[in-house]
């Protein structure tokens, strides 16, 4: 998706019914309203990807009253390029909507040589977020957010960065992403002394890693503090694609570093167990995975990526089926633990 700005806007106009039909949610005690479902860049959007694909999948999401579009300054390949070609669509297509949308990035995964250019310092998360503005051509951010613990920096500094980043009008609202349930708490009490408001939580959840239960979930209703859910259908375990076997251009199948064919051996007997609940709800598995992690009261939003926007019409349908029945919930129960 090489970037290939015309400087000129295209003709686009959203979907006039766009909010009648998506489902939005309160972010903690905030007054923010969050889609239900969300849409991430983290894949599709870079320099190696097709560009009218991705202005094609925003447009799509916009027209279903997705509004809330996660980056991150490492997304593309190459790291930044997917800031840098959202940048160029939002001023062709999204620049009349700027106020109907609500942008999030991140930093905190290495992003440039040296040692000012990783985890949580004050210098590499405030300089990060300059990059991120000037790529994406944006006076500020919705939500920024840290995009990982840092060990080695006191949480003091990192947390005080995000302070004078929303004190500076960079960002409107302050984040974390990645921190367990310890640092998550001195994370919430940091940036409550300092009156940041701290929204949201972004973390990993799925039917198949469900480690936020432990305790993070409470936590965060404690501290007024949404979750928004990443990696909600296992990496694509939790879909149809390995119902059959490993396709040969899946990411098990290519070994990806976040999947590979072992793992998805060893959890096939409960992939196609839950499909077949899913097939009775009149659902598809991806659609139930996704409906399941939005039942939890603390989760704000789910957070999706897509190569296509039929991909993304289908993950959206998810929102015609949130209920489940105790029966359901407890067979699921019974399959994934």
């Amino acid at each position: 998706m090489q970037n290939q700005d015309k400087s000129q806007e295209n003709s686009y106009v959203a979907n006039e019914s766009r909010y009648d039909t998506m489902t939005y949610k309160r972010t903690g005690k905030s007054g923010v309203l969050l889609p239900a479902i969300s849409l991430g860049l983290w894949h599709n959007f870079g320099f190696v990807d097709d560009i009218e694909n991705g202005r094609d999948i925003l447009r799509t999401a916009f027209d279903l009253g997705i509004t809330h579009i996660d980056l991150a300054n490492n997304y593309g390949p190459p790291p930044g390029s997917a800031e840098t070609n959202f940048g160029t669509i939002l001023k062709q297509d999204f620049k009349a909507y700027r106020d109907e949308l609500f942008i999030a990035t991140k930093a905190g995964y290495g992003m440039w040589s040296g040692p000012y250019g990783d985890f949580g310092s004050r210098k590499y998360l405030i300089s990060s977020l300059d990059q991120s503005l000037k790529r994406m051509g944006l006076d500020y951010v919705d939500v920024f957010y840290h995009h990982r613990y840092d060990p080695d920096t006191p949480l003091e500094e990192s947390m005080g960065a995000l302070a004078d980043i929303v004190r500076q009008g960079k960002a409107l609202y302050a984040g974390i992403s990645n921190y367990g349930l310890d640092e998550t708490q001195r994370a919430a009490k940091l940036l409550k002394d300092m009156n940041v408001p701290f929204i949201l939580n972004q973390a990993r959840y799925s039917m198949f890693d469900r480690w936020v239960e432990d305790g993070l979930l409470d936590t965060l209703n404690t501290h007024g503090v949404g979750c928004i859910a990443y990696s909600p259908l296992a990496q694509g375990m939790l879909t149809d694609k390995y119902l059959n076997g490993i396709p040969k251009n899946s990411r098990a199948g290519n070994d990806s570093i976040f999947l590979n064919a072992d793992i998805v051996q060893s959890n096939l007997s409960k992939i196609q167990s839950l499909n077949e609940i899913a097939q009775k709800r009149g659902q598809k598995l991806s659609q139930m995975a996704i409906a399941w992690i939005l039942r939890q009261p603390e989760v704000a939003s789910v957070l999706v990526g897509a190569s296509s926007s039929k991909q993304l019409k289908e993950n959206v349908k998810s929102l015609d089926c949130l209920d489940f029945s105790q029966e359901e919930l407890q067979k699921i129960e019974e399959i994934v633990t």
